[in-house]
């Protein structure tokens, strides 16, 4: 996710050597963004991005690996920790 003063920004890096099932690169990350928000809940993920990052910054969330025509392979997707401001 890229961090920016007013939105976040969802970015999908498609490999070079992607499988040549894959004949639409749009189709391709709206199913990488669809998964990702199926495995993580999008309004905690984006809290915890708002609380951690700051503008500029991209923040992996993890990996999603999937064969045509959008089968999950595996996936390491997780939501950034906030960080505690408490006292230990």
């Amino acid at each position: 996710m890229h961090v920016t003063a007013e939105e976040f920004r969802f970015v999908v890096h498609v490999p070079a050597d992607i499988d040549s099932g894959w004949s639409d690169p749009e189709a391709f990350q709206r199913r990488i963004e669809e998964v990702t928000w199926d495995v993580l809940d999008k309004e905690e993920t984006l809290r915890s991005l708002s609380e951690t990052a700051s503008a500029g910054e991209t923040v992996t969330i993890g990996t999603v690996s999937m064969r045509p025509p959008g089968t999950v392979v595996s996936h390491t997707l997780s939501a950034p920790e906030v960080r505690s401001t408490e006292n230990p």
